[in-house]
């Protein structure tokens, strides 16, 4: 039972990555139809941010509460600097901004090669997130949950809030709700959409680079790392409901849980299988994601 209990757990840390990076996402790509493949390469600037940080700032406890913050502004300053430069040009043209996001992001992984090298590199974790906390421990089963991956979860739920509060609480929240819902009404009722859609590239963007610094816990930093990641998110954001912020939750959670049994009792690719080919039944039977938008529109 503890090893079930446990691997749950690490499914819910797993699921909190894949929300870091599917809020940024929801953004991006639920609200504003952009495909951004250079999304990944945001997380690795997040990743790589909290790597210099930590060889200016000695101390690893101060070096992660500096590194949040300013990988959320380095990565929402690339993404502000690509909507700016192509994204601006390519909107309703998903499949352009794919491919032009795609070239982006090699150009950002050998960028990154000829500044830190084709090594991975690592950071130090806090003394206060290397150990554990034992919830329960009879004879020879025990159960413990990470400081890293509880830190991780935490970060999540405090994203998945301040979102929240943000889109439905703040004047900038309805005006983004108001240029998702219909763009040309907005424009004609005098929003500055241009505008808007920068600070939600930013935002989305910021979010990436947060994750970036969460992923500095659970492994090392290098060119890729984004990459090997950034799908998986896309299908969160896709399973959940385009633009959608609950299913996102929901789904990036359920993934999560859903990889770490199958990888426990089989092999990790096995696990990929199963989770794809779940993915793809659901979507076979709800093509529309969990959730929908609801609108007046009659067509």
């Amino acid at each position: 039972m503890t090893v079930i209990l446990s691997q749950l757990f690490i499914g819910i840390s797993i699921g909190a990555v894949l929300l870091l990076i599917a809020l940024g996402l929801s953004l991006t790509f639920g609200q504003m139809n952009v495909i951004n493949m250079a999304h990944g390469e945001f997380i690795m600037a997040g990743a790589y941010t909290a790597y210099v940080v930590q060889q200016t700032v000695s101390s690893a406890g101060a070096s992660l509460l500096v590194a949040l913050p300013a990988a959320f502004l380095v990565a929402g300053a690339l993404g502000v600097l690509l909507e700016m430069l192509l994204i601006r040009r390519l909107y309703e043209r998903p499949m352009d901004t794919l491919l032009v996001t795609w070239g982006v992001s090699l150009i950002l992984q050998q960028l990154a090669r000829d500044i830190f090298g084709a090594p991975n590199v690592q950071t130090r974790a806090p003394d206060w997130l290397t150990g554990h906390i034992t919830l329960y421990e009879s004879g020879g089963d025990t159960l413990t949950l990470a400081n890293s991956r509880l830190f991780i979860l935490t970060l999540a739920i405090a994203a998945v809030v301040g979102m929240t509060l943000l889109l439905r609480l703040t004047p900038l929240g309805r005006r983004i709700r108001a240029v998702v819902q219909n763009r040309d009404l907005a424009k004609v009722s005098g929003l500055a959409t241009a505008r808007v859609d920068r600070t939600t590239f930013f935002i989305g963007s910021g979010l990436a680079g947060v994750a970036g610094v969460a992923l500095t816990l659970v492994g090392p930093i290098g060119p890729t790392m984004g990459t090997n990641i950034i799908i998986d998110a896309f299908l969160v954001v896709v399973v959940g409901g385009i633009g959608q912020l609950k299913g996102s939750v929901i789904v990036a959670f359920a993934l999560g849980m859903l990889q770490s049994v199958m990888e426990y009792s089989t092999t990790v690719s096995i696990a990929k299988v199963v989770v794809l080919v779940a993915i793809v039944a659901f979507l076979q039977w709800r093509p529309q994601g969990l959730f929908t938008l609801r609108t007046r529109s009659l067509a």
